[in-house]
């Protein structure tokens, strides 16, 4: 599943949160995520299987999960990040 992770409306997240973020993530590689840079927005592919008896909802929120994990350890790791900068949201 692919995701977008985006400036979050909510809170007051610097112009430059996804430069930053994207600083961090450029060249790492995780075990089932992969991100990519387009554009105004950082791309998130999930590996993770989920049964195909689950309703995409439910895989949605799964890899959705997976993503913003990652996103947290990594931020958790950067004193300029701040995990609840990014909104995770997949995309159709």
């Amino acid at each position: 599943m692919d995701f977008a992770v985006t400036r979050h409306a909510d809170y007051k997240a610097p112009d430059d949160a996804l430069e930053r973020l994207w600083a961090r993530l450029q060249g790492r590689r995780f075990e089932e995520i992969a991100f990519a840079r387009r554009g105004r927005e950082i791309t998130a592919s999930t590996g993770h299987d989920s049964p195909v008896s689950m309703e995409r909802d439910e895989r949605e929120e799964i890899g959705r999960a997976s993503v913003l994990d990652c996103l947290r350890e990594l931020c958790e790791g950067a004193p300029d990040l701040r995990v609840d900068w990014y909104a995770v949201s997949a995309r159709r």
